[in-house]
Order: C-alpha cells, then sequence, then structure tokens
C-alpha cells in the first residue's frame, strides 16, 4: 500500500450502499490493522463485530434508547426515528472497539492509544479495499441499555464504533494546516531544520514532510488539535536520549489541547493517537526506524515545563527517529492483546 497516498484521500463516509461486506474480510482487516501497531508493551483492547441483520437491530435500539427516553428525542417524529434506525441498521458492519482501563495513568492511556492506532490502521487499510468507515464516539449513545448490549465490564473502556460499508462517493477534501504552523523548535534557536549537531542524522525538515501526510488524520471538526514540539540542543535532548536510549536520534513531543468538555478530550486524543499512528505508517516507506513510546515523566507538570507545555495541554507520546540501521525487531512488540467476537 502506499501509505502516504492513502492517507491523503482517505475520507469520513457516512452514507453507505447496501452491498454485503464478507465478514472474513471485516476480520482480515482487524488482524492486519492490529499487526501495524507497534508500541511497548502489549496495550489490551478487543473488537465486537455487529455485521448481521439480527445483530445490527440490537445495536441500534441500544444506541437509540437514550435519544427515545431524552426530552429532545420526545419531540422527533416517529417517522424521522425510524429513517435514523433504518439508515444504520443498512450499514453491513458495526466494529465496537473497546479497550481496557489499567490502574496506572500511562498504561491506560496505551490501551486506549492502542485502540486508536488500531481503528485508524482499519480505516486506511479498507479504504485501499474500497470500504469506507465513519468513527462513532456519540455520547447520546452512550446508555445502559447500550453498554450492556457491547457487554462493556468494569475496568473497560468503550473507545468507538467504525461504521463500514461500501460506497459510491467520497466526500471532497477539507484542507488541513500545514505542520509548520503547528511546529516549535527548543532548546536550538528555534530553526525548523534542526541542532546544530552534526549527530543527528534525520533533519527536521524531513520530518515536517511526514508530518504534512501524517495531518490527514481523522478529527471531529477538523479541530486538529495537535501541535509538534521539535527537541533540539544537547542539554533538552540529554534528557529525552536517556529516556529512549541514543543521542543521534531525532525527536519529537507530540502534544494534544485539552478541551473543558471531556467527551471532546477524548475526541482530540484518539485524533492525535491517528496522526501518531499515520507518521509510524510513513516512516516505513523511508529508510528510517520510528519508536513511540510514553514515558513515565509527561504526567509531571514540572518536568513538562521545561519543554513548553502550557496549561490546558498535554505530551500525548515522545517520538524518535533515526536511521534505520537497527535490528528490524529491536523496537518491535508482540501483536497487541486481541479479542474478536461477534455481537
Amino acid at each position: 500500500m502506499n501509505f502516504s497516498q492513502t492517507i491523503k484521500e482517505r475520507r469520513t463516509i457516512r452514507r453507505f450502499s447496501t452491498t454485503p461486506v464478507a465478514p472474513e474480510l471485516v476480520g482480515s482487516l482487524i488482524n492486519d490493522a492490529a499487526c501495524l501497531y507497534k508500541a511497548e508493551g502489549a496495550p489490551r483492547w478487543r473488537c465486537l463485530i455487529a455485521n448481521t441483520p439480527e445483530s445490527r437491530h440490537r445495536l441500534v435500539d441500544s444506541m437509540m434508547t437514550k435519544m427515545k427516553e431524552s426530552r429532545f428525542g420526545k419531540l422527533i417524529p416517529a417517522k424521522m426515528i425510524d429513517f435514523f434506525v433504518k439508515r444504520i441498521t443498512d450499514i453491513p458492519a458495526h466494529l465496537i472497539f473497546i479497550a481496557e482501563s489499567a490502574s496506572d495513568q500511562r498504561q491506560s492511556d496505551e490501551n486506549y492509544a492502542a485502540v486508536c492506532s488500531v481503528m485508524q490502521n482499519f480505516q486506511l487499510l479498507g479504504w485501499d479495499r474500497g470500504l469506507g468507515a465513519l468513527w462513532d464516539t456519540d455520547p447520546m449513545f452512550h446508555s445502559e441499555a447500550f453498554l450492556t448490549e457491547i457487554g462493556l465490564q468494569a475496568g473497560e473502556r468503550f473507545a468507538g464504533i467504525l461504521h463500514v460499508g461500501y460506497f459510491d462517493k467520497a466526500p471532497r477534501a477539507r484542507r488541513r494546516t500545514p505542520a509548520e504552523q503547528k511546529w516549535t523548535a527548543i532548546g536550538g534557536g528555534g530553526q525548523a531544520d534542526g541542532l546544530p549537531s552534526d549527530r543527528v542524522r534525520i533533519s527536521a525538515q524531513s520530518i515536517l514532510e511526514v508530518l504534512n501526510d501524517a495531518v490527514w488524520a481523522p478529527n471531529d471538526g477538523l479541530r486538529e488539535p495537535w501541535r509538534f514540539i521539535h527537541v533540539t540542543g544537547n542539554e533538552a535532548v540529554a534528557k529525552l536520549s536517556d529516556s529512549s536510549g541514543d543521542a543521534s536520534s531525532a525527536f519529537l513531543l507530540i502534544v494534544a489541547k485539552q478541551e473543558a468538555d471531556p467527551h471532546k478530550q477524548e475526541e482530540d486524543y484518539a485524533a492525535v493517537c491517528c496522526l501518531i499512528q499515520n507518521v509510524q505508517l510513513l516512516v516505513k516507506s523511508r529508510s528510517w526506524y520510528s519508536r513511540r513510546s510514553i514515558p513515565d515523566w509527561i504526567y509531571d507538570p514540572d518536568q513538562c515545563e521545561p519543554f513548553g507545555i502550557q496549561s490546558g495541554e498535554r505530551i500525548v507520546a515522545l517520538l524518535e527517529f533515526g536511521e534505520n540501521d537497527r535490528p528490524s525487531d529491536s523496537h518491535s512488540s508482540p501483536p497487541p492483546f486481541l479479542n474478536i467476537t461477534h455481537l
């Protein structure tokens, strides 16, 4: 697959055809999507599939419960509700993704990031096969009936639904903000093309080229809730080198805006995870390695402050880039825990 082309061409699809999607294809794409995700540890998550008429109707009925019982829902004509129900049940497949929570914030974030990254991989792999998807997290659906239907257990976190199917027409592209406008360099005078040191082999300009493809990540309302901090200068790099191990690497902090609305916070965190996954896929076509990590220190505001992290922001991950002269499995991990069941 040409990842650069697919990332830029993929669109959110809202109108699907009723052409069936083979269950074998869905299962294969989920497994392939899981294998494309690389991170430290073994994040845990699971996926439920509703792709039969009966399971789709059960899912949609549970999704509609909260809306029907709300004051707003009681004002909606029955014909409109029936139209909405039919529109969703006609979509051939619905994939519900659930992440395990954890006792510590870092592992909980790792599990959620894994789910979001796999969902993005699925969208890209599906697009390459002519499948479109709509990533749905609308809080209107978060009723007790819905959570019971998907079997959400204590210690689990609903990540979203991918509504999946074939489509006749893709929406037109909407402009993305160039990565240069979201870019800060600290520790080396703020120059966009990098370190005053010949130890670093990957230039800032090369990283920006990757980011300008990666910003074509799904994000609700095109809020583009990310920014990039290129860490330059020996003192700043020394801290990150201690975390990741190679002082000749290039380092990039990926930062997410923190909205006041908790639901928007989750959407924006998911969007940033998709962007990071895009970066890792794009690097595969270059003679680089990339390593994504979540160091413990990013949860300490005092340690984040020297990197210019502001109130209302958080670091999502540290990306390390270097020339691809390491053993191929030096930073790989086993495929994420994968549990696929049918609703």
